[in-house]
């Protein structure tokens, strides 16, 4: 596995290295040798999975304290656009996102550290997501920045009149 940096401070891609032949290919999707060499202070202690249709956006969701979580996410069918978005108030990145093409083609997986909201459209007919979380969900807890906040000029890749999204995500406060 290979680690890219982003130009946020803490959000990298992870690249396994996928062997390919006539059979089809494997790969390492998750190693905990590996994680806890780049990441010593994560454990993470539950998977997520969805599968959604093309436009469906989900987020930017997060987890106020004490229930922040670090993810680490990947698509294992379809191909998505993945948006991370530095809410770290001490961070010199504040307010800065970055998105990300992952798919089922490039294998590629994205770590989100705390403090970050995170949201993700779906680009290809359908898309089957999967993340591990370092802490568990609490409704109490749970918080978001719209998806269409003006001040973010996030392009989402997709005509706006196309984006499918839930009435409670629809009613997320911006930034």
């Amino acid at each position: 596995m290979d680690i890219i940096k982003t130009s946020i401070e803490g959000l990298v891609i992870i690249q396994p290295k996928v062997i390919e032949d006539e059979r089809g290919y494997f790969m390492e999707s998750y190693k905990e040798s590996f994680i806890n060499e780049k990441f010593p202070h994560i454990k993470f202690v539950q998977d997520n999975e969805s599968k959604s249709s093309y436009g469906v956006l989900r987020g930017l969701h997060f987890q106020k304290p004490p229930f922040e979580q670090t993810k680490l996410v990947r698509v294992i069918d379809g191909e998505v656009l993945d948006v991370a978005l530095d809410l770290r108030t001490n961070s010199k990145t504040y307010g800065k996102w970055e998105s990300f093409i992952l798919s089922s083609e490039n294998k590629r997986q994205l770590y989100i550290p705390k403090g970050f909201a995170h949201g993700f459209i779906v680009l290809s007919k359908e898309a089957v997501f999967t993340y591990k979380v370092d802490n568990h969900y609490s409704a109490k807890h749970e918080s978001g920045v719209n998806f269409n906040d003006p001040t973010l000029k996030i392009d989402w890749k997709i005509d706006k009149r196309n984006i499918v999204i839930s009435s409670k995500d629809s009613k997320l406060n911006y930034l």
